[in-house]
This record gives structure tokens, sequence and C-alpha cells, in this order.
């Protein structure tokens, strides 16, 4: 799933791509992926585009006051081409979710691969018409998000501490991946509860917060959208590493399963050599 530092790169990407141009056509190849119907897609045509924003992890096209807003979900990604094809795509019969053209003859194709769908786009005259943009807790890259804020959002939270950095209630923009990046650099076990961190841990932890983020945003920029995927494995110190030596201390990368996902860590660096319960693995040697 694309995260802060991709979403950044991507977002950077299209203000470099699309400035000064309008776009021209939206074309629908799944109905499902738009949440909204009014504006309809065709208001956007003719309007140029004035600005592009991250809101964590949705890209928002701002096109003189509408708002072209998309989540890529966990296997959605966009395409870009310089010269977009002249065929138009069909709903339901096309890998493409969302085509959006532009003036030059340029334009994205918004692509989500399996079958689990989730990725979702809005047409809307206020990006906090989107639900998920309106529930966001603060941007951790915010230049004025303190440490102090930090500890404020923590206390009393009686919730483990790898499950609240991947709430976007709680934080916007960070996922699974760099959750397990920025614990391991913090050197905290996933499982600790929040309320639990001493003062030297929580400051420990936004230090890890804002280093491992900004240095993944920066490893980003300039890099096509094609390329973004592979930068960010290339980064990654546990996350998606089961197995290989941990580039600090050289102990083995675990994994914990779940239904779902999966979580990486060091258990000489986070949690002083203490296995983490494999809840999936448990359950089938039971």
């Amino acid at each position: 799933m694309p995260e802060l530092p991709e979403v950044q790169a991507l977002v950077d990407f299209l203000r470099e791509r699309t400035g000064g141009l309008a776009i021209v056509g939206i074309e629908l190849g799944s109905i499902s992926v738009l949440k909204t119907y009014d504006p309809a897609p065709a208001s956007l045509n003719g309007l140029p585009i004035t600005h592009v924003a991250r809101h964590g992890k949705f890209v928002d096209i701002d096109a003189e006051g509408l708002h072209l807003v998309f989540h890529l979900a966990r296997a959605g990604w966009l395409r870009w081409s310089d010269a977009m094809a002249a065929t138009t795509i069909r709903p339901g019969k096309s890998p493409i979710a969302l085509r959006c053209r532009l003036s030059d003859g340029s334009g994205f194709d918004l692509t989500e691969a399996g079958t689990r769908k989730g990725l979702a786009a809005y047409i809307v005259r206020d990006p906090a018409q989107v639900a998920g943009i309106a529930r966001l807790g603060p941007d951790p890259m915010a230049d004025d998000f303190t440490a102090a804020d930090f500890a404020g959002l923590l206390k009393d939270r009686r919730t483990q501490v790898k499950g609240l950095l991947k709430d976007q209630g709680f934080l916007a923009g960070v996922g699974n991946a760099y959750s397990d990046e920025v614990l391991h650099a913090a050197r905290l076990s996933p499982f600790a509860l929040a309320s639990s961190l001493d003062e030297e841990q929580v400051d420990r932890l936004y230090a890890a917060l804002r280093q491992t983020l900004a240095g993944a945003v920066s490893a980003a920029s300039g890099k096509p959208a094609a390329e973004l995927k592979d930068a960010k494995r290339a980064g990654m110190q546990v996350h998606g590493r089961t197995g290989q030596a941990c580039p600090v201390c050289g102990d083995v990368v675990r994994e914990v399963s779940f239904a779902d996902s999966s979580m990486q860590y060091c258990a000489t660096c986070q949690t002083g050599g203490k296995l983490l319960a494999d809840r999936r693995m448990s359950k089938l040697l039971k």
C-alpha cells in the first residue's frame, strides 16, 4: 500500500507534470471506483489544474476549486503516460479503474491489482467532504507537529503502539510498512501499550517517526511513479524482510502474521530478545 512518502512523491510528480494543464476528460473503467455522483465527472472538463496536494494517503487534484481526490488503497497505483491512448476505456472491460486525460495529450490511469477492490475516487467541491479526509489525525511531517503534540496523543491510550501508528484518525499517512520501520528505528516493541511508554521512549518514537518518514520522502523525491514501489522496498530495514539479517544488529528479522497482513521486527533491537507470538501459526499448531 502506498503510504505517506510514496503518496507525497506522487503529489510532487503530478505537480511537476500538470502545471499549466487542464483536465479534458475523466473516464471510468469501474463504476464503483467513483464514490460521489455530484458534481459529475464531466464537470472537470476544461478546468485548469491549479494545485495538487496530499491529505494523509489521499491525493487531491484541485481544478479551479473542483477537486479530484483519490486513495490508492492496498493494491492501487497511478500509471502516467506522456501520450494517452486515443481509445476510450469501457466500464467492466478494462483493468483501469479511472483515466484522467490532460490538455497536452498526457494523463494518468488509476489501476488496481487483485480481486479485493479498495481504490476510491471522489469529485468534490471541498476535500473535507471526503469522510476519510475529514477524520484524519495530524500529519506527522507537518512543521508544527511537535514532540509535545505527539506525547499528548499517546497519553492514556491503552492501545498497542503499532496499531496506533497505523490508525489514520490518530496520525495521517503511516501504514503497515512504515510503522514497522519507525518502531525498529525507535527500538520499541510493536505490542507495547502507548500509555506505558516513558518520556524518553516517547521522545525516541517521535524522533524515529519524523526521521524515518523524512528519509523515505527524500529517497522517493524526484522518482517517476513507475519507480516508487521498488524504491520503497529497497529502503526497508525490517518490513518485508522476514528471515534476513537485521542491518543494525545482525539478528534474524522475525514476523507476526495476522489474517490479512503481517508485521516484521527484530527481537534483539526491539523486544529484549523476546519472540512475539505469531497468532496465525499458534492456531495452526494447536
